[in-house]
């Protein structure tokens, strides 16, 4: 399974943003002396990622630059959600539709193809709650699996709809697929 470069060229530029192009070169390097990958790779946008190397990127950058706090994957499934939707970002074109239940129900599934190459994505809004099923993922770590959550739940809020949001069954957790449930809250 791959992920689209997009990731990390958005991750790139959050952190650079944050901490400036010397701690981003400083990691890039010593990231490129563990990994081959990182080193002999030129990864742009469209570049596909294998999915283990985008999450020994998002562990290493964390252990870096974040003191280790596994909870930057929320922060960094936030911000992917957030530059991909907005007004100049590649998907802006997925919040044409103005009808929540078209948006949940089809353009969230497209998201999710345009930046994975594997998985199924099937997402639905019943009574003011959307459930997000993914199926076919092949990676078991809990802390991606919170990017994911954050992710669509922020995708929901640039749709402009707040949400609360549970990790009801885990990869991770010895589940056969993630599955997120985002109560939508008066917006």
């Amino acid at each position: 399974m791959n992920v689209k470069g997009t990731v990390f060229t958005t991750t790139k530029a959050t952190v650079i943003e944050a901490f400036g192009d010397q701690r981003w070169n400083s990691f890039m390097a010593k990231l490129a002396q563990k990994d081959k990958y990182f080193k002999n790779n030129i990864i742009m946008s469209i570049t596909p990622i294998p999915l283990e190397k985008i999450i020994l990127f998002f562990d290493e950058l964390i252990d870096d630059c974040f003191d280790s706090d596994k909870n930057a994957y929320v922060m960094f499934g936030m911000v992917g959600a957030k530059f991909g939707l907005s007004s100049k970002g590649p998907y802006s074109s997925f919040l044409l539709s103005k009808d929540l239940k078209k948006f949940v129900e089809s353009a969230i599934p497209k998201l999710w193809e345009t930046y994975y190459d594997a998985g199924i994505v099937t997402a639905r809004l019943e009574n003011n709650v959307v459930y997000v099923k993914i199926t076919g993922f092949p990676i078991k770590h809990v802390y991606f699996e919170k990017l994911l959550m954050a992710f669509f739940q922020q995708t929901l809020k640039v749709f402009g709809k707040k949400s609360v949001a549970t990790m009801v069954r885990s990869l991770a957790m010895g589940d056969n697929d993630l599955y997120f449930k985002y109560e939508l809250k008066n917006s």
